[in-house]
C-alpha cells in the first residue's frame, strides 16, 4: 500500500499555540486555512481549506477587486490583496463576486 484515505481535506486538524478566534486567517507554510469556530491555545481543533468566506480587504482609492481576481492574504496587513508580493503574500483563491474601494470584505472561494 503506498496511500491510505485519511480524509476528504475540506478541513484538517491543528493545535495551535495561542488562541485562534472564528473566522481567523491561519497560515501554514504555503497553506492557507480558516478558523469556522474558535480554537483555544493546546486545543485541536478545524481549520478549513476549501469554502466561500468574505475575507478582509483595504478600502479606499484604488483597491477594488474584480470577480474571478487571484487573492493573496497578506499576514502583515490582515487583509486580502491581489498581489503576491513576491511570494510574500500566500495564495487563498480566487473571488466569486466583485468588491469595489469602499468595501471592507472581498468574497473569495478558497483553493490551496
Amino acid at each position: 500500500m503506498n496511500a491510505r484515505f485519511v480524509h476528504d481535506g475540506k478541513a484538517i486538524d491543528y493545535t495551535p499555540g495561542s488562541d485562534v478566534a472564528a473566522g481567523q486567517v491561519v497560515v501554514l507554510g504555503s497553506l492557507v486555512a480558516i478558523a469556522k469556530i474558535d480554537i483555544p491555545a493546546g486545543r485541536t481543533g478545524a481549520l478549513h481549506t476549501v469554502g466561500v468566506y468574505d475575507i478582509a480587504k483595504a478600502t479606499g482609492t484604488g483597491t477594488g477587486i474584480a470577480i474571478g481576481a487571484d487573492v493573496y492574504w497578506d499576514e502583515a496587513e490582515a487583509v486580502a490583496k491581489t498581489d503576491d508580493e513576491s511570494g510574500a503574500n500566500k495564495y487563498l483563491g480566487k473571488t466569486v463576486a466583485a468588491a469595489g474601494d469602499d468595501d471592507a470584505t472581498v468574497r473569495v472561494r478558497l483553493s490551496q
